[in-house]
């Protein structure tokens, strides 16, 4: 499996995680109602989910992540 098809498959599933655990808290804590609730639940994923992304080194490709709640960036692999 590619690098990049690794970082998607990874911003993927981090995003789908928040997502839905903020749809579940927003549901049950806010009074926000109809569309509100997943629009909300998009942004506050949006900004909280990890970026993962492929990039070509002297070394060769690496996938690097960078995320709100770490300095920096850091290589996975």
């Amino acid at each position: 499996m590619s690098k990049k098809t690794k970082a998607f498959i990874f911003n993927l599933l981090c995003f789908a995680v928040l997502f839905i655990l903020f749809r579940f808290l927003i549901e049950q804590y806010t009074n926000l109602t109809g569309y509100w609730i997943p629009i909300t639940a998009f942004v506050v994923g949006t900004i909280l989910a990890p970026k993962f992304q492929a990039i070509q080194s002297p070394l060769g490709e690496k996938l690097v992540m960078r995320w709100i709640f770490l300095k920096g960036i850091k290589v996975i692999e």
